[in-house]
């Protein structure tokens, strides 16, 4: 899937929208993507996840293993349902508890368990490192990173390998450089 192809999709859906924003990074943007709008299609979230699916396995062939993927919630439990859906393996999330992501509900990762770490945007990739550590805490191996939009323009560094559909760097600033808060609006977080 060509990323003008996403960009139509999340365009035609309203997933992507124009205002001031602040993102769950603290940064400002004039620009934010709300995958919950394009996934709220389950044909369109099954078309997207199939392509992320189909990137990795081109790249990675026949080494990808993979036994369950995990993502941190809010936003990344779609992508990861349906992700586990395509690759036929179970999928689960991390939430957070006292401001931190966390494993609860019963949920396994057993030592040598190849996992996908599934999410929906990434600024920065703080919730996916976290995610991350959760499964090599465990003692489980950490396959790929699979995101629908990785909005940092590629550096979202982490040690195993991204597949997005949409690499995509919208201009942000901190707080404090922000031209639309120095002209007097008021950033939104309108969730992911």
């Amino acid at each position: 899937m060509k990323q003008e192809e996403v960009f139509k999709i999340f365009r035609e859906t309203n997933a992507l929208l124009s205002g001031h924003f602040e993102l769950r990074s603290g940064l400002h943007s004039d620009q934010f993507f709300q995958c919950a709008l394009v996934l709220q299609y389950p044909q369109i979230a099954e078309k997207l996840c199939k392509a992320v699916v189909q990137k990795m396995r081109a790249e990675k062939g026949h080494t990808l293993k993979v036994d369950g993927v995990i993502s941190p919630a809010l936003g990344g439990i779609p992508v990861g349902h349906e992700l586990g859906r395509v690759l036929n393996v179970k999928a689960i999330f991390a939430e957070k508890q006292d401001n931190k992501l966390v494993l609860r509900r019963a949920f396994e990762i057993k030592p040598g368990q190849h996992f996908v770490v599934a999410e929906d945007v990434i600024t920065r990739g703080g919730r996916v490192q976290e995610t991350i550590d959760i499964v090599t805490a465990r003692g489980g191996i950490v396959e790929a990173v699979a995101v629908l939009v990785d909005r940092s323009g590629g550096r979202a560094s982490f040690k195993h390998p991204v597949f997005s559909l949409l690499q995509w760097e919208p201009q942000t600033w901190e707080p404090a450089n922000c031209p639309m808060c120095k002209q007097g609006s008021k950033a939104v977080h309108p969730g992911s």
